[in-house]
C-alpha cells in the first residue's frame, strides 16, 4: 500500500488548492491544560487526531523549521513509535502506526507533508492539531492558515499567570534534568531564567489574542481558561462541541479526572510573585482589555 501522495491528492471533501476542508487548532499557553484536553477529546468520534499530539507544522512554516528537524522526528520516531511488544500488540495497529511514521519522516515538510499526517481521517469532522507554540504565531500565520483551510476553529487556553509560570518552570527544569535548581535558585536566578523568551513569551496572554484575534476569521475563536474548564469539565465541553458543531459524546469519568504532565510538588518560593506581579497584572490587564472576564481568582 502506498501512503506517500507525493501529487497531494486532497483528502474527500477538501477543495484543489486547499490544505484541508476542516481544522481543529488548539493552541493554549504551555501548561494551560492542552495535554488533557487532547487526551479527553481523541476519544470524539468527530475529531481525528494525528499520532503525534504536538506535529508544530505552521510554527515550523511561520516561524521556525527547526522545531521539525530531522533529526527532531527521527528522535521523535525512536521514542515513541517503533516499540513493538510482540505478546501485547496487533499486527494492525503497528502497520498503521509505522506507516504514519514513515509519512512524518518523509519530506519536504509542506502543506502534502502536512496534510498526509492526516491520511487516516476518514468520516470524522474534524483534523485537530495541538500545539503550544501556536499560540506564538504572528498575525499573518493566523491569516494564511485560515485562507488555506475550509473551516478553521482555534482554541486558546489560559491559566493563572503566576501559578502557569511557576508549573512551566519546574516542568522545564525535570524536563532538562535540572530540578535541583528549584532548592538552590534565588531570586535573580529564576529572575533570568523566566525572562528567557522560550518560558516568557508563553504568558503573554493579551498579545496572544491579538495576534489570533487580528488573523483569524469572527466567529473562528474560542478562547477558555484552564480554572473554568475544570470548575465543570462537562459542561464546558459540551459548549466546545457547540464551537465546533459536532455531536455530544459522553466521556468516561475517570478520563476527565485523570490529570497529565502534572510538574514536582514543589511550593513556589514567598519571593516569586513578586518577581512578576507587575507583568502579571498587566497581562490580566490584556485580557480584560479582549473583552474577556478572568476568573476571580486571578486576583488572589
Amino acid at each position: 500500500m502506498n501512503i506517500h501522495l507525493k501529487t497531494g491528492t486532497p483528502q474527500p471533501g477538501t477543495h484543489k488548492g486547499q490544505l484541508l476542508d476542516r481544522l481543529f487548532i488548539g493552541a493554549g499557553a504551555m501548561k494551560a491544560g492542552t495535554t488533557w484536553l487532547y487526551q479527553v477529546l481523541d476519544r470524539h468520534p468527530d475529531l481525528f487526531f494525528s499520532l503525534e499530539k504536538e506535529v508544530h507544522y505552521f510554527y515550523a512554516v511561520h516561524v521556525n523549521p527547526t522545531v521539525l528537524s530531522e533529526e527532531t522526528r527521527l528522535r521523535n520516531v525512536r521514542d515513541k513509535y517503533l516499540r513493538i511488544d510482540p505478546a501485547k500488540s496487533r499486527a494492525s495497529a503497528v502497520r498503521q502506526r509505522l506507516r504514519w511514521a514513515s509519512n512524518y519522516l518523509d519530506g519536504p515538510i509542506d502543506d502534502i507533508w502536512y496534510r498526509n499526517l492526516f491520511l487516516f481521517r476518514r468520516n470524522e469532522r474534524f483534523a485537530a492539531d495541538f500545539s503550544n507554540l501556536y499560540a506564538l504565531l504572528p498575525p499573518e500565520a493566523w491569516a494564511n492558515i485560515a485562507a488555506s483551510v475550509g473551516e478553521l476553529r482555534v482554541l486558546y487556553t489560559m491559566r493563572h499567570p503566576v501559578t502557569r509560570l511557576w508549573s512551566h518552570v519546574k516542568f522545564h527544569l525535570h524536563v532538562t534534568g535540572q530540578s535541583g535548581a528549584l532548592d538552590t535558585w534565588g531570586p535573580d536566578d529564576f529572575q533570568t531564567f523566566i525572562r528567557k523568551p522560550f518560558i516568557w513569551e508563553n504568558a503573554e496572554y493579551g498579545k496572544a489574542l491579538r495576534s489570533m484575534k487580528a488573523g483569524l476569521p469572527k466567529g473562528a475563536l474560542l478562547p477558555a481558561f484552564h480554572e473554568d474548564i475544570h470548575d465543570d469539565e462537562r459542561g464546558f465541553l459540551a459548549h466546545l462541541e457547540g464551537f465546533l458543531g459536532i455531536r455530544a459524546h459522553e466521556y468516561p469519568a475517570d478520563l476527565l479526572s485523570r490529570r497529565v504532565n502534572e510538574t514536582a510538588k514543589r511550593d513556589m518560593p514567598d519571593f516569586f510573585v513578586d518577581l512578576v506581579a507587575r507583568d502579571m497584572e498587566r497581562i490580566a490587564e490584556e485580557v480584560h482589555a479582549e473583552g474577556l472576564n478572568p476568573p476571580a481568582s486571578w486576583s488572589d
